[in-house]
């Protein structure tokens, strides 16, 4: 297990894009450069900026310091705060907190700026140290960022990952032979990360857990068993942390949504059908199947209405679920709903069910002794427990 990671903050931790580029503009265009649109200048992001200035856009070193003044008198006002946090990047952090796994930021951005962003996002307590630059010295090379970093972290190279959107991060860590992480949701690209030769690969911030804790599984390769009209299967080989190779099987779904209603009267709607499966008619909530591009909360309230007739006033979240993550991807959603009405149902011509009002605490009787089985209903009707119970 990796003793701590080192992130980069612009494009890794934090999307700053907007803020960089709009402000990066407004100093070009004060000092009559021509400049192209903000959407062109994501180069921007990850070097320092006196370098940015004279290789782009052939500043020479005393034009390029005016350019700078120019830039952080417009991003101290107002670009600074044109920025957001990556989605699952808070919950990454927290678990690795959690884990016992350092944390330390080290950025070609000013300290200030990266310190005044981590207390406006409250996430400033759940970073061990933070290396940026100083105004007045900021052409420090990222390796030497890096080296600050793992030595205010006091962690050996061999037990430090450096996480960052771009290669200048990749090369800082390979200089400091400290393995690293190409982050997929910045500014970066897959193939300037195999160019660089960056350890590992993420796709979604939860990955670098899973990369600290040498429990991620690199793909290597996909071979295709059936396209069917729900189900996507395949025989992956992936690459361990021991450097071995397995074989996954795996089912690709597109998920589900699941909704248990409750009405005045404290019951619970449910459906019975035969299920071909298990070659058993068993009672479940309603649910169904996600259609591509549609919001799961609309696919919920579509099955509801389909299936038991029902349209809910309210409805509320009670969180997701992975049925049987051994060898599918699908996810559940599940919501609870309340205020309910009836109108006629609206089957598909292959659904054959019938629709049972049950007292809730029936249901949760019948799931404390093995009656009803079916692990969404098991599921959105603990949560809903608890839900009540706390709200």
């Amino acid at each position: 297990m990796y003793k701590a990671i080192i992130f980069d903050f612009d494009g890794t931790v934090c999307d700053t894009g907007r803020g960089i580029k709009i402000s990066a503009r407004h100093a070009l265009k004060s000092r009559g450069y021509d400049c192209p649109g903000a959407d062109e200048l994501d180069f921007f992001i990850g070097p320092p900026l006196f370098d940015t200035f004279k290789e782009h856009f052939g500043a020479s070193d005393e034009e390029a310091r005016e350019l700078i003044t120019a830039y952080r008198a417009h991003y101290g006002e107002s670009g600074l705060f044109e920025s957001e946090l990556y989605c699952g990047m808070v919950d990454l952090l927290k678990a690795l907190k959690a884990d016992g796994i350092k944390a330390g930021i080290a950025s070609s951005k000013p300290t200030k700026y990266i310190n005044m962003l981590l207390e406006k996002f409250g996430i400033d307590d759940l970073f061990d140290t933070v290396c940026g630059v100083d105004f007045n010295a900021d052409r420090e090379s990222k390796r030497d960022i890096i080296k600050r970093c793992l030595t205010s972290l006091g962690a050996a190279e061999s037990d430090a990952l450096v996480a960052g959107d771009r290669h200048f991060d990749i090369d800082g860590a390979k200089a400091n032979g400290i393995d690293s992480i190409g982050v997929l949701w910045g500014y970066g690209s897959l193939d300037e990360f195999e160019e660089c030769g960056a350890t590992f690969i993420a796709e979604k911030p939860n990955d670098i857990e899973s990369i600290a804790l040498c429990q991620y599984e690199k793909t290597l390769s996909v071979e295709t068993y059936l396209n069917g009209r729900v189900l996507h299967m395949h025989r992956d080989a992936v690459l361990l942390s021991n450097g071995n190779t397995a074989y996954r099987e795996c089912v690709d779904h597109p998920g589900g949504v699941a909704v248990i209603g409750l009405t005045e009267d404290g019951e619970v709607l449910l459906v019975r059908q035969f299920r071909y499966p298990y070659r058993e008619t068993i009672y479940e909530i309603p649910a169904g199947k996600v259609e591509k591009g549609e919001d799961p909360f609309e696919t919920g309230k579509r099955e509801f209405k389909e299936e038991c007739g029902a349209v809910a006033k309210n409805y509320f979240s009670l969180g997701e679920i992975y049925p049987s993550p051994g060898y599918t991807d699908e996810i559940i959603r599940l919501y609870g709903a309340t205020d309910i009405s009836f109108e006629e149902q609206e089957l598909d011509d292959d659904e054959f069910l019938e629709v049972h009002k049950m007292p809730f605490d029936a249901l949760l009787d019948k799931i404390m002794q093995g009656e009803i089985k079916d692990a969404k209903t098991v599921a959105a009707a603990l949560k809903l427990k608890e839900y009540l119970k706390r709200n």
